[in-house]
């Protein structure tokens, strides 16, 4: 497995402290709206939508603020204007970063990114500089402790799935964008639970980044992270597992 898999793997088992679930709602608040505005407001018929629900609940988020969220996308309540975009880069030791915004103000919101990689040892791109190294798939991610690796198998690729992978304890499911849903569903019905999923930009090729290139590589990815402007972030990052837990120990 590539290390930003990894490194997104130890981020999520540790406990999320106040303020990282505060940015964490502000991040997923900010989905929902776009996804209610761009589909409507309802999840079954906006997969988009159901996704970000899913990852509010996942961030215990009250229903009230989804449901908020919902109507400030749909119109029904007046709310800020967001826009999507994207930026790449390169961090410390040439590896490739792809970053996902939504953002109210575009000026503030790469001032911010571009400090983040200057003060980190990396360099903002142009358009399509790194993009061209990531395919969009979707990723589910399940427990292997739980579930036998031949039944989440045969599930899993029964729906149409195009990869299962174990790493450590957890199966990595890869699906095509339009197969997401379809093979999280087809889980669920055979009661398999579904332990996180995201849309993401799966590096081809991974870069190996040791030393004090990968300490900054770490910070750089964090710091951008922590931006709240920040959606996403993905790289093709490869370090050393024992160095990804103790950066993050």
């Amino acid at each position: 497995m590539a290390g930003h898999s990894k490194w997104k793997q130890i981020k999520r088992k540790k406990a999320v402290t106040d303020s990282r679930r505060a940015s964490a709602w502000t991040k997923v608040i900010r989905e929902i709206t776009v996804a209610a505005r761009a589909g409507g407001g309802d999840p079954d018929g906006n997969p988009r939508l159901r996704l970000a629900v899913d990852a509010a609940r996942a961030v215990n988020m009250p229903k009230e603020n989804i449901e908020r969220a919902i109507k400030k996308g749909t119109g029904a309540l007046e709310g800020e204007s967001y826009e999507e975009l994207t930026y790449e880069g390169y961090g410390p030791g040439g590896a490739a970063i792809f970053i996902e915004v939504t953002t109210d103000n575009a000026n503030r919101t790469v001032a911010e990114i571009r400090f983040a990689f200057s003060r980190n040892g990396g360099n903002l791109g142009a358009s399509n500089s790194v993009g061209w190294m990531f395919d969009r798939k979707g990723q589910i991610y399940v427990d292997a402790s739980r579930h036998a690796e031949d039944a989440t198998l045969e599930a899993a690729l029964d729906a149409g799935a195009e990869d299962f992978a174990r790493d450590g304890d957890q199966y990595i499911i890869t699906t095509t964008p339009p197969g997401f849903h379809a093979v999280q569903d087809a889980l669920r019905a055979s009661n398999v639970v579904v332990d996180s999923a995201e849309l993401a930009m799966v590096p081809k090729n991974a870069v190996r980044v040791e030393g004090a290139d990968a300490e900054r590589m770490l910070k750089l990815i964090e710091a951008l992270e922590e931006l709240d402007d920040v959606s996403k972030v993905f790289s093709n990052f490869d370090i050393d597992a024992a160095q990804l837990a103790e950066a993050e120990a």
